[in-house]
């Protein structure tokens, strides 16, 4: 505080720490004083009361309040670590016909890799050799893996699922989209705008005002006052700048942050410090991602429809091939097969063909699924169009099941929309906020899932690079917006939005980015969160208001405003005293925030 105070009158310049230095500096020179000669000037009408106690504990009472903040910050630093660790340390080169495992750092544009199953693929590049389904949610956020062939772009850092494959790299270091990302986020989280410190400000003015305050006070009881006037003024200079210690307006802030933080820990909500507080209290827009937030982001068994055969039998024998792949779309008829109490066997026969689907035997019949063009090739006669067609309209994945040759059934899988999510949309709107889906999805499937929510306005096809601009774009717009995300896609706009909020359920890399976590993953948080900030906001408010209205009154009996007319003097230890009520009001009012609903 010191170092700080010093180095702004250096400046010109005054602030919250100025006004620490001169309160508890005052009242320590004051106090070795009358330790030093407390007979003589208990000789002279002064009392010889001393204020070490009541200094240190401004000072520890602020700096708690500056250690919480601090703390918070810096949690965010592990997001960029994450987002390296997707980088894997070697890549598989094929070179001169020989397969070479070298350090990433080494791969070169033009290089050929292969890429095994499980495998993260390297660098960015374009697909030569092979089929495969990889997983591609750091980029797009959806959980289902996207088919590549030969021609298409690969990414660095997404998931090879199924399927070995070679490519071409085309862009490597730091040219490639996971680099990218990671710059991203780094500027985001360097460009934000720090908290408004409305008792910096307020400091600014007021520090030279109670100095001053404090010289004239001197001078007018040295001058005018009876004897010892000297004495008697430099007492009531003293009991000036004590009574003007911030102990309250530096408790206003943090004291309403640190009971808000706790409330908010209370109902599933991590706040990260005091600046996410003031600013989603000022939100005025809400991005939404879709997967995982709005949505489950978990493939779900959503319709099923046999032809010519029972649900339960369909789902026996479609279950019983799909437990031997690994793709999530399978995953989720096993699922559906295992909630049903549905009995699998193991299947005779399986055999998987990239991006397209399984086929196999199961109980000696023959059985295939995947894409109507996987089917039509082995002969199966397709129908039912408008089931599938519905099943689109609902946002769910046809997957055509095919038995012996013929065409079986169809199952939906969707990704279901959380049960809380069309009640949070509501609330958000009701508190006036714009609520906007933004989503790397289809405009088709993003706009029947924001229907079924109530949401309006829907960005969709929208990659990392673009969720920072949608953000940047109501930025421009001089809108203060929140972004609320659960991948590793979403991290740039979280930590470029004015607040980032990430699901509890979503990856380490977005919570680390974002100034507030959900716990339990529910959107009725994001409710939640803005009426305690809104209400914390209020609180700081009040609290600064009453810090500075109590030294408006304070200061002027502390001079001797009183003394001609009523005799009333306050004495140094009055002003500590009163200094310690007015603190005591503050951190009442900062308590209130325990019942926050």
């Amino acid at each position: 505080f010191y170092t700080r105070a010093w180095a702004g009158l250096r400046h010109r310049t005054a602030d919250m720490n100025t006004l620490i230095a001169i309160g508890t500096g005052s009242a320590l020179i004051f106090s070795v004083a009358v330790t030093v000669g407390s007979e003589w000037l208990s000789a002279r009408g002064i009392p010889p009361a001393v204020y070490y106690e009541a200094i240190n504990g401004i000072i520890a009472l602020i700096l708690v309040g500056n250690y919480l903040e601090t703390r918070a910050k810096r949690q965010t630093a592990g997001a960029v670590k994450r987002l390296i660790g997707l980088r894997p340390d070697t890549a598989l080169v094929r070179r001169n016909g020989v397969e070479v495992v070298v350090p990433l750092d080494e791969v070169v544009v033009g290089d050929e890799l292969v890429v095994r199953p499980g495998d993260r693929v390297p660098v960015d590049g374009t697909l030569l050799e092979g089929t495969s389904s990889i997983d591609e949610s750091m980029l797009s956020g959806e959980p289902v893996p996207v088919t590549k062939g030969p021609g298409d772009e690969v990414v660095g850092g997404t998931v090879n699922r199924t399927g070995a494959f070679v490519f071409r790299a085309g862009r490597v270091g730091r040219d490639t989209v996971l680099a990218n990302i990671i710059r991203l986020v780094q500027e985001a989280q360097g460009s934000r705008a720090p908290i408004q410190a409305m008792a910096d400000r307020i400091s600014a003015v007021f520090v030279p005002v109670v100095i001053v305050l404090a010289l004239i006070t001197f001078v007018l009881w040295a001058v005018f006052g009876p004897e010892p006037s000297a004495i008697r003024g430099l007492a009531s200079a003293v009991t000036v700048l004590i009574i003007a210690c911030p102990c309250a307006m530096g408790l206003a802030v943090p004291t309403a942050v640190m009971v808000a933080t706790g409330r908010g820990a209370e109902q599933g909500l991590l706040i990260k410090g005091g600046e996410p507080l003031q600013r989603v209290g000022d939100v005025q827009v809400i991005l939404l991602d879709k997967t995982g937030t709005v949505t489950e982001g978990r493939p779900t068994v959503a319709t099923v429809h046999p032809l010519g055969m029972e649900a339960s039998e369909l789902l026996a024998l479609a279950g019983s091939l799909e437990r031997r792949s690994e793709h999530p779309l399978a995953e989720a008829v096993v699922r559906e097969a295992g909630v049903r109490g549905v009995e699998l066997s193991e299947p005779e026969q399986f055999e998987a063909v990239p991006g397209q689907g399984v086929s196999g035997t199961v109980a000696g019949r023959r059985v295939l699924i995947g894409s109507p063009e996987f089917l039509t090739a082995t002969g199966v006669q397709f129908g039912e169009g408008q089931v599938a067609g519905e099943m689109s309209a609902r946002a769910e994945t046809p997957v055509w099941i095919a038995v012996d040759g013929r065409l079986a059934g169809i199952l939906g899988i969707g990704d279901p929309i959380r049960a809380t999510s069309q009640n949070a949309v509501a609330q958000l709107q009701a508190l006036g906020l714009d609520v906007v889906m933004v989503t790397g999805d289809d405009p088709a499937t993003a706009r029947v899932v924001a229907d079924k929510v109530g949401i309006r306005t829907v960005r969709a096809r929208v990659l990392p690079d673009r969720k920072l601009a949608v953000v940047r774009e109501f930025q421009e717009q001089g809108r203060v917006v929140a972004m609320v995300g659960d991948g590793i896609n979403d991290a740039p706009a979280l930590a470029g939005a004015d607040v980032g909020i990430a699901m509890g359920t979503g990856t380490d890399v977005a919570i680390e980015a974002a100034d507030i976590t959900l716990i339990q993953g529910d959107l009725r948080g994001v409710v939640r969160a803005i009426r305690l900030c809104r209400q914390t906001m209020r609180v700081m408010r009040q609290n600064l208001f009453w810090a500075f209205a109590y030294n408006v009154v304070g200061i002027p009996v502390a001079a001797g405003i009183l003394y001609p007319a009523f005799g009333i003097l306050l004495t140094p230890t009055m002003a500590a005293a009163a200094m310690a009520i007015s603190s005591v009001s503050v951190v009442s009012n900062s308590l209130r925030l325990r019942r926050a609903a």
